[in-house]
């Protein structure tokens, strides 16, 4: 931990999203094991990642926003609220422009541009879309951290990774499982799906970059990266979890990961 902690953020913030990165792996391969996973085991997983998305981006994003934006000298209200639609409205672009395919729908649900992509790619798009908000989070949190808001910063950019790595997990396997049901073989499964989780570090470093070069834009950075989250879980995996008629499981385990995530920032930090 202290070794972590002498770290540059910029380094903090890649290993940090390898770690995020690689719980994305390790959802996708549950292939090896499994060639089929029950739908409402899926739902529960993805219940449980809207729920920490959700916690996440109030806990570690929008609360050290609002207080970073005194510090500026700006209205507190401005930063989160601001940076949060502009965060939505991004997500709202690139999922309209970008084509891809939630797991469970047809090719002809497809969205964004139209396009003659194979499925397999299809889908690990609709996972990367998750997990470019959820990089760049972390990395601004650790970017936030190194500015010195506050003596616990660090550890609630700490419990941020590990949050958004939990619900990384059924990302994975919501990738890997389809793709291995459609005949492609156990590796091109397990590739396909932690292929979607690569992004994240990418995302990390830039948002750590950004923040640290252009210190005054952090709280808008923060309530920014809130907003594609809470997108990606209100528009994406909440509707994914309750497509079936056991809607109670998803809700519970929705509710659990919400509970989750506030244990893990507020017991650490």
């Amino acid at each position: 931990m202290i070794w972590f902690r002498d770290q540059n953020p910029i380094i903090q913030a890649l290993l940090a999203t390898c770690f995020t990165w690689g719980v994305t792996a390790l959802g996708a391969a549950v292939v090896f094991f499994f060639k089929n996973v029950s739908r409402n085991v899926l739902n529960g997983l993805l219940g449980f990642a809207a729920g920490v998305m959700i916690a996440a981006s109030f806990w570690s994003l929008l609360a050290p926003a609002v207080e970073m934006a005194a510090e500026f000298g700006v209205p507190k209200w401005l930063p989160p609220t601001l940076g949060f639609l502009l965060g939505g409205a991004f997500l709202y672009a690139v999922d309209k422009l970008l084509p891809h395919l939630h797991p469970g729908f047809p090719p002809g649900a497809a969205e964004g541009l139209e396009t003659s992509w194979q499925r397999s790619t299809l889908l690990v798009l609709a996972i990367t879309l998750h997990n470019i908000p959820e990089g760049l989070a972390v990395g601004v949190a650790f970017g936030a951290a190194a500015s010195g808001i506050s003596d616990t910063a660090l550890f609630a950019a700490i419990s941020l990774a590990l949050g958004i790595g939990l619900q990384n997990f059924p990302e994975g396997v919501a990738v890997s499982v389809p793709l291995r049901r459609e005949g492609l073989s156990r590796a091109q499964s397990f590739w396909y799906g932690q292929l979607s989780g690569m992004v994240e570090p990418l995302a990390g470093v830039l948002g750590a970059a950004l923040v640290l070069v252009i210190r005054p834009l952090l709280p808008y950075a923060l309530a920014f990266a809130a907003g594609a989250m809470v997108y990606v879980a209100v528009e994406e995996l909440i509707p994914e979890s309750q497509a079936e008629k056991n809607t109670d499981l998803a809700t519970v385990a929705a509710m659990g990961g919400f509970a989750l995530m506030t244990l893990l920032d507020q017991g650490l930090g």
